[in-house]
């Protein structure tokens, strides 16, 4: 039976052969190595390990450039929320003189000089339209729709690194439609220089949605929150250290709901009662919560202060909106100007990838949990799904390209020995003369 490789040859070959007779059929590309869909920090660092390890790959991005969200969707004041030793990505520490928390454009300068120092050039302005495994070649076809055609890239092996955060969430709320004043997502907002002296409500107690309340602070407008459900606050700091760091250290040594039991009594004494400012605690701990549903807790970077100090509001769900009017579950009516949704992203996944095993078609998420839904059937992975941040994305990625390349180095080894020339057999030994 012919090799992948062989076969990808040929393919490539009839293309070329039949290229007058397609008409508008899509142009067709064979990918010898992985194609991995998404130039985030997740897909440039599988392609860097699978570099690394002699392993080539082609990226597919549907933006002009990598890592989209964070330079396309993110805010102005945004900072990496845990200490740069745990979202560095495999192969390439950050630079000495970067600060302990760095800014959206300091790490947007390393992204950039990672993919420079590993020649990483992904094909930008390719969505991905679908992605399925042809069982009688043993390939993948992934069909992606650019500025100017359609191109189906054949390969291997498939690696999904679109993440978590592929496609904004808006809430349905009951006349939404109706609201006048501005209505944006997260992924719109950049500061708070148009809302000066406004009235703006924003939908969601995640860390995005507390700093945007304290940028918005910081531009003399007027946020209130909505906190719909129970929310974990901790301190950045504690005790001279990361909180992220100080958990990973003692959980080292000591069971995960004692970590999480030392953690509510340093931030009790910290920031005091939160469910006197509204910010009601879950049953379960910080890191059990995470642990569990992958809902982060809180690292507060200033927001508390300015609750406290009735700069911003906080206020309970929303049960529907008029004109220019919020009535909260509650029974409060209030008036607002804008209302930003901070209320996250969700994986787009089953929109395109045709396969039922690795991911699950009702949140995107692979079904196996973390360790491991990094591996799929038939050379399918996926990278950036952790719900633990980057260092569960490097740790994914390493995973990858150590699995690629078994596999890519026992074909290698295969095809070497099939195109090496036969040698002759040696002669047989001379038959001994009988006396």
């Amino acid at each position: 039976m012919d090799s992948w490789r062989e076969i990808g040859g040929k393919m490539v070959h009839d293309q070329l052969e039949n290229k007058m007779d397609r008409g508008s059929a899509p142009r067709r590309v064979w990918v010898p190595g992985p194609v991995i869909v998404g130039a985030g920090p997740s897909g440039l660092a599988t392609a860097a390990c699978l570099k690394e390890g002699g392993v080539p790959s082609l990226i597919l991005e549907r933006a002009n450039c990598i890592a989209s969200l964070w330079q396309l969707k993110t805010y102005d004041r945004l900072r990496l929320h845990l200490p740069k030793q745990f979202c560095e990505l495999p192969l390439m520490p950050f630079p000495a003189g970067f600060p302990t928390y760095p800014t959206k454009q300091q790490f947007m300068e390393y992204l950039e000089s990672y993919a420079k120092v590993f020649d990483i050039s992904p094909a930008f302005n390719q969505t991905v339209k679908s992605a399925k495994y042809d069982h009688s070649l043993g390939l993948w076809k992934v069909m992606t729709i650019g500025l100017k055609e359609e191109t189906e890239y054949v390969c291997r092996w498939l690696v999904v690194a679109t993440g978590e955060n592929a496609e904004e969430v808006l809430p349905e709320i009951e006349g939404i439609h109706d609201f006048k004043g501005s209505k944006v997502h997260t992924s719109q907002y950049k500061n708070g220089q148009n809302f000066d002296s406004k009235k703006v409500l924003v939908v969601g107690c995640g860390n995005s949605g507390m700093e945007v309340c304290l940028d918005l602070c910081n531009h003399n407008a007027r946020p209130s929150l909505v906190v719909r459900d129970t929310v974990h606050v901790l301190p950045r700091e504690m005790l001279g250290r990361s909180t992220f760091g100080l958990s990973m250290w003692l959980l080292k040594w000591f069971p995960m709901r004692l970590v999480d039991r030392f953690l509510l009594l340093v931030s009790r004494l910290m920031l005091g009662d939160t469910s006197r400012l509204g910010l009601c605690r879950p049953p379960l701990g910080p890191l059990e919560l995470k642990s569990m549903s992958g809902k982060t807790p809180v690292l507060d970077a200033g927001t508390l202060a300015k609750i406290q100090s009735g700069q911003i509001k906080v206020c309970r769900g929303i049960k529907r909106l008029t004109d220019h009017a919020v009535e909260f579950v509650d029974g409060k009516v209030e008036n607002f100007d804008a209302i930003i949704f901070a209320t996250g992203y969700k994986s787009n996944v089953p929109s395109w990838l045709k396969e039922r095993d690795l991911f699950s078609e009702e949140d995107g998420y692979p079904r196996k949990p973390f360790p491991n839904g990094w591996k799929g059937e038939c050379g399918l992975y996926a990278v950036g799904f952790t719900k633990r941040g980057l260092l569960g994305a490097s740790m994914d990625a390493r995973r990858i390209a150590q699995d690629i390349e078994r596999c890519w180095k026992a074909e290698s080894k295969h095809l070497t020995a099939v195109a090496s020339p036969r040698r002759p057999p040696p002669p047989p030994p001379p038959t001994p003369l009988l006396s």
